[in-house]
């Protein structure tokens, strides 16, 4: 089964908590806080092998979760940090943010990695908290917690030439018969429901990859019929071989079929009208193909090479393939990326996260909620008195206090912060 779009969920994993220790040594009196910190969690990472070209391990796992890591430990000793989660893709995934629907990675070459969600750091360790005036403190940091996100995995083929046309122009037998490929073909439409890929040789051994695209219809760049599972492959292709059922077997005139084609991928992405295209007029062993030839090349006005074949007598077969290979030649192999930027690092300007918000619940609790403030409440050990009154100062630094009174909580109100309940003193 092929499979090229899946809602993946990945968890990278949380840090370590840090230690409280101390040290207990002969000879050595008032050693000192000795807890180290902990590890840091693994990250979620997304990696291209071009052995694969679906995403059909998506299929069964949906899950993708990174090791935590280490604790620390004593005598100041950093926890391990957590190895990461290699994932493998196969060349052409996309990676995207289903909340924001900003684009993460966007992976075509062998090897190329991303982090899709990045590990927490572990928590520091006593040691890290001592100063003059509390020289032994008895609290240390839990691990922050590693990020989690739910992700879309879209896959693009990345082939030379990607086939287009109507369904039953004879695609996939062109594909059957050029390359080793074996895709099913049928005198029904839609015979094709996913892409096939072939790889094509030329009796002078020059090769090139090729993928019998599913049939359009008019309308598809909206949805209709396969739709953009159909388009979305069509943008990784260097060059487009349209071809053309010239016997108009099925009463549609070949010119019309070209324009309405030609107009689907205008509509999905302006783009791909600038892509080198060679028509091949198919079914020329058919009655009519002839006549209906002439006629479309004086409509065409020589803006695209023609060359006529039938895939079934396997004419013309030789001259369309050294035609192909010579333009893919003189067509560079162009990488995608995310942003058309010179600089290896782009910095993009990020609004600054509120750090917590208030609302009510219908028992009149105050709950208090954002990203920043659940993360410190995670990294608090709250069974140490020192953990819990710096978790306090904190609240109150962020204005958490002023703006609960400002909200009209009094002495007694239940405040609640993920799944814990506190109450408000003034």
């Amino acid at each position: 089964m092929f499979v090229d779009q899946v809602s993946v969920f990945v968890k990278a994993g949380d840090g370590g908590n840090g230690l409280v220790a101390y040290r207990r040594e002969k000879y050595v009196p008032m050693g000192g806080p000795a807890g180290g910190d902990g590890g840091n969690g693994g990250d979620v990472i997304f990696q291209v092998d071009e052995g694969l070209n679906t995403l059909m391990d998506f299929r069964y796992n949906r899950h993708f979760k990174a090791k935590r890591g280490e604790n620390g430990m004593s005598k100041t000793q950093h926890g391990k940090n957590a190895e990461p989660l290699i994932v493998p893709v196969p060349p052409g995934t996309t990676v995207i943010d289903e909340e924001t629907s900003a684009v993460i990675a966007d992976l075509t070459t062998h090897k190329q990695s991303a982090v899709i969600a990045v590990g927490g750091r572990g928590g520091r360790g006593n040691t890290r908290f001592a100063t003059p005036r509390n020289p032994a403190p008895d609290m240390a940091e839990n691990g922050e917690p590693g990020k989690e996100r739910t992700i879309k995995v879209e896959l693009k083929l990345i082939a030379d030439v990607g086939l287009v046309g109507f369904p039953s122009v004879g695609k996939s037998t062109l594909l059957s018969v050029v390359s080793a490929a074996k895709p099913k073909i049928a005198d029904y439409h839609f015979t094709t429901l996913s892409p096939n890929l072939g790889v094509v040789e030329t009796s002078d051994q020059r090769g090139f990859v090729m993928a019998d695209l599913p049939g359009l219809i008019e309308g598809a760049s909206e949805g209709v019929g396969l739709g953009h599972q159909f388009l979305r492959h069509v943008e990784r292709t260097r060059l487009i071989v349209h071809v053309i059922d010239m016997a108009s077997t099925e009463g549609r005139d070949p010119y019309e079929d070209f324009l309405k084609i030609n107009q689907e991928l205008k509509e999905y992405d302006l783009k791909l009208t600038k892509r080198p295209q060679i028509i091949a007029a198919n079914k020329m062993d058919m009655p009519n193909a002839e006549e209906n030839l002439k006629i479309f090349k004086e409509k065409i006005n020589d803006d695209y090479p023609i060359f006529s074949i039938s895939a079934v007598t396997k004419n013309g077969l030789r001259d369309i393939l050294f035609a192909i290979a010579d333009r893919l030649d003189q067509i560079p192999k162009v990488t995608t990326t995310v942003e058309d930027k010179d600089e290896k690092v782009v910095y993009r300007y990020q609004k600054e996260e509120i750090p917590f918000t208030i609302s009510r619940d219908p028992d009149g609790a105050y709950v208090l909620s954002g990203i920043k403030i659940e993360k410190l409440f995670k990294m608090t050990d709250f069974n140490k008195d020192e953990a819990v009154q710096r978790f306090a100062r904190q609240m109150r630094g962020m204005g958490v206090d002023e703006e609960l009174r400002k909200r009209g909580a009094k002495n007694g109100d239940t405040i609640r912060l993920t799944d814990y309940e506190f109450e408000f003193i003034e």
